[in-house]
């Protein structure tokens, strides 16, 4: 439009008179028209206005070439509940201001429903119970948190969810840390009044994006699909990211004649004590060999993962305010998406970082004084119980010496088929402890004639979530982000790390984690859960015994959890790091000990299993690094971190593993006699240029890195080989380098780069071809080539999960943010942050926010944050001013 302000006025009820300012400011009345379809779905949107344009009062006019959409004003006469002021700066990023909550959740919908409608509107289907209903009941549909499930297990799932009102019970709460607090209501209630006035402003048969442009799955939405998106996102650990495992639980059948129940106490008791006793891989009961799955994510579900690096004052080479650096990785799209947004109401209320869509408050962030970041925790928020089933009986389990009848729940699933709409009717089964389920994060847990499992689930009654983070979006200190974790215990999978402006760098591993002590573990376990337990530190739970039961803590914020003083947490003027490992080595300078193993493993235990070697080595990278700046023995200048140091590190793209075996695979690639390496399959392949490439490669994976591909398909590979490909194995007393080296003489690892060689030329591959030309996304019909590389159990911070060439990532660095804080000569201090949202800030391939920042991303670059008032309105590109009833 070539600098031309074009201001639109829109704000106002049907029939309003409004007025458009041309180019040369002349202004022209004309009536707002509505695009309304589905009418009498619309009804629920009675006293909603549409939003509109206008440059508010008082902001800075835009630059030269910029383009500002202005201002919704209301009717003259007209009273307006809502009113939100959306300043957009550079690559689309809202700064939305507000009087009150209700107005900042109306800015916030508006703004979010503009940029990704098709996304939310796709989530509220979901957790609406209608997937089978518009796509159909046997397709598959992303799970959360990664993966694919079919929409039918979903719907019932959801569908289970609604019946039960598990939202409006737990929002009829009204005491205690659970009871939700007003601003959140508010925020929720003007959420959806926000995404309800964009989808009526625009209209279903005319929104922007064209992947859902007129489809009937499109349409307003209430505050219970607002709570539910939030629920989902809560019971990622549970249920909501893995429906089938409900939906599958079904009984066997019931034994005919079976008459009653046995009629003694002393004779159930003596039954489920032999049944609880059954030795794993017996009795139609998972093996041990299955149960060291369990925790592992799938193939074609790696689940959710981060890095945060809080550095403070000791830490940094000024010696000044800490610094932060944020790198969750999530899937790229769905429900787990991240949104960029600033929340400001002036004087009460000021953060900016990113959302997950539909939440309307900031989960990874920063305010005036403190900046932090969240990484998925190794605490287990869940423990299966199992049951002793009544001879004859599969739907009644024994307790306290008694016969119990399990309580099922009909579900009906609206699904179309052949052009028709029919009703799926489905029985889900619940006991005291809660769904019975047929598996839980991996192997099958079956429901046979004899036992079943049930799933008590701590998140499972949790939206104290949205009152923590409304406390962390108003925290000033690591200390207060401290006093909210522990009061509300809300965060349903995540550690927290925190820096603030006085130096403190804050590590809390505070979540809702079932009390079981060790001791508890010991007295309790099953055959099964004293092998999980041994394994992966998830006790399976003798569900006869009332003794088994959960316990609770004084001060714990829900019933049968730890409180959150029992906790892991450490407050450091160093850093703390985490990436996914045990609280254990947040800072190696400061172990911590002593908690229940329920939280994860240290010590000796500590990379003994396979569930640790996922994590490990990205741990050992990040810590290594972090040490080493701030010892100054990086070569990177002298000792401690800024601000330029902080951001190198996020980008650097070190692929740690390359570190400990390069120089011994190179070695083993040319020793191979006659240059011909073996192969698994029985034959050789020559080894070509390959041994040259690898020794040239610079040891990281930046786009344009050649060896990074051939490196990453042995070492893929070499991880999973039994024992690891290690010639010098873990130690204890040196966790941070070891192990390392690789074992040339192994003819499996001899093998599997012979494999890796043999894949590259089946694949048409170049072993010098460049990480770029394989690892890109392709948008607008264009690559972009992305960097970093699998983080696990590779080794590479800066995650990035996609095949086949050219697909968006199921998963990978998402929202990044590097923050510091400087100190004014006034006194008091000011955030300085770059961001990059690495998919950009919408979904929609018909905006110019579509793709820019994942370009950005592409380059390792860096997007400005604009935080103050002043910031805002100097870069402001559009200006829109939402209202409504």
């Amino acid at each position: 439009m070539n600098g031309a302000r074009i201001w639109r006025h829109r704000c106002a009820a049907r029939g309003t008179w409004a007025h458009e300012s041309d180019r040369a400011g002349r202004s022209r009345a004309h009536p707002v028209r509505w695009r309304m379809a589905h009418p009498a779905g619309w009804r629920r949107l009675a006293g909603v206005v549409a939003a509109g344009v206008t440059v508010g009062a008082g902001l800075a006019a835009p630059a030269a070439g910029q383009v500002t959409t202005g201002q919704v004003t209301a009717g003259q006469g007209s009273s307006t509940r809502y009113r939100a002021t959306i300043v957009r700066t550079a690559y689309g990023v809202p700064h939305i201001t507000a009087g009150n909550f209700g107005s900042l959740g109306y800015g916030y919908g508006y703004a979010l429903a503009s940029d990704d409608l098709c996304t939310m509107a796709q989530a509220y289907v979901t957790v609406e119970g209608e997937r089978s209903l518009y796509f159909g009941p046997y397709h598959n549909a992303q799970a959360p948190g990664g993966g694919q499930v079919s929409n039918l297990d979903s719907d019932i799932f959801w569908r289970s969810v609604i019946g039960r009102r598990v939202i409006p019970r737990l929002l009829a709460v009204r005491t205690g840390p659970g009871a939700i607090r007003p601003q959140v209501r508010q925020l929720m209630t003007g959420y959806v009044a926000g995404y309800n006035a964009y989808l009526a402003s625009a209209g279903t048969h005319a929104v922007p994006d064209p992947v859902c442009r007129g489809k009937a799955w499109v349409k307003p939405i209430t505050a219970l699909d607002a709570y539910l998106v939030v629920y989902q996102l809560v019971d990622i650990e549970g249920l909501s990211n893995q429906p089938e495992a409900l939906a599958t639980a079904q009984p066997p059948a019931a034994t005919k004649n079976a008459g009653a129940s046995p009629a003694t106490a002393r004779a159930l008791s003596a039954l489920a004590s032999r049944v609880v006793r059954a030795a794993p891989g017996t009795g139609g009961l998972p093996s041990v060999a299955q149960l060291r799955k369990l925790g592992q994510a799938p193939s074609d579900r790696p689940g959710p993962g981060s890095n945060a690096i809080a550095i403070g004052s000791a830490g940094t080479r000024d010696h000044q305010g800490g610094l932060l650096l944020g790198n969750p990785h999530l899937p790229w799209q769905g429900a787990l998406r991240l949104y960029q947004v600033q929340l400001t109401i002036p004087g009460t209320f000021n953060v900016e970082g990113a959302t997950v869509v539909g939440v309307p408050i900031v989960v990874i962030g920063f305010t005036a004084s403190m900046a932090w970041s969240e990484t998925t925790s190794r605490s287990w928020t869940a423990t299966p119980y199992e049951l002793t089933l009544v001879p004859g009986h599969p739907t009644e389990y024994v307790y306290a010496g008694s016969s119990v009848p399990m309580t099922s729940q009909t579900v009906t699933v609206p699904a179309q088929a052949h052009g028709a709409v029919r009703e799926i009717r489905h029985t889900v089964w619940f006991t005291r402890y809660g769904p019975v389920v047929s598996f839980y994060q991996g192997p099958g847990l079956p429901w046979t004639s004899k036992t079943a499992f049930a799933l008590a689930d701590a998140d499972a009654t949790n939206l104290r979530l949205l009152n923590q983070f409304l406390a962390i979006d108003q925290a000033r200190s690591a200390t207060q982000v401290l006093s909210a974790l522990k009061k509300y215990q809300g965060g349903p999978w995540n550690n927290t790390i925190v820096a603030d402006a006085g130096g403190h760098a804050l590590y809390a591993d505070v979540l809702p984690v079932p009390h079981v002590t060790n001791a508890q573990a010991a007295r309790c376990d099953t055959a099964i859960g004293a092998q999980t337990f041994s394994q992966l530190d998830l006790p399976v739970l003798d569900g006869s015994r009332p003794s088994c039961a959960w316990g609770t803590s004084p001060d714990a914020a829900a019933p049968g959890i730890f409180g959150g003083n029992e906790e892991p947490t450490l407050m450091r003027r160093d850093f703390v790091e985490n990436s996914n490992d045990s609280y254990w080595l947040a800072n190696p300078r400061h172990p911590l000990t002593g908690f229940p193993r329920i939280f994860g493993d240290t010590g000796k235990r500590w990379g003994a299993e396979f569930i640790d070697q996922q994590y490990d080595l990205r741990t050992r990278s990040a810590l290594t690094m972090i040490m080493r700046r701030i010892a100054g023995t990086d070569g990177a200048g002298p000792a401690g971190f800024t601000f330029a140091g902080l951001k190198d590190l996020m980008y650097s793209d070190i692929q740690y593993g390359a570190t400990l075996v390069r120089s011994q695979l190179v070695a083993m690639c040319r020793s191979f006699p006659h240059g011909l390496a073996p192969t698994s399959g029985g034959g050789t392949i020559p080894v070509g240029n390959s041994c040259d490439v690898l020794a040239a490669w610079n040891g990281r994976e930046n786009p344009g890195s050649r060896g990074a591909v051939l490196f990453a398909g042995f070492w893929g590979n070499a991880l999973n080989l039994p024992g690891g490909p290690w010639s010098h194995p873990f130690q204890i007393t040196d966790p941070l380098h070891t192990p390392y080296g690789l074992d040339t003489a192994s003819p499996a690892v001899r093998q599997t780069f012979g494999d890796a060689l043999a894949q590259m030329r089946s694949d048409r591959q170049p072993y010098g071809i460049a990480l770029g030309q394989v690892q890109y996304v392709l948008l607008d019909g264009q690559q972009i080539p992305l960097p970093g590389g699998p983080a696990d159990p590779n080794g590479e911070l800066n995650a990035m999960y996609l095949s086949p060439p050219g697909a968006v990532p199921h998963l990978g660095s998402t929202y990044i943010q590097a923050v510091r804080f400087v100190t004014r000569a006034s006194g008091g201090s000011y955030p300085q942050a770059a961001t990059v949202l690495a998919y950009s800030e919408s979904d929609n391939p018909a905006s110019r926010y579509y793709d820019d920042q994942t370009r950005l991303f592409s380059h390792r670059q860096w997007a400005t944050a604009y935080f103050s008032p002043a910031q805002v309105a100097a870069h402001a590109v559009s200006t829109t001013v939402a209202c409504g009833h």
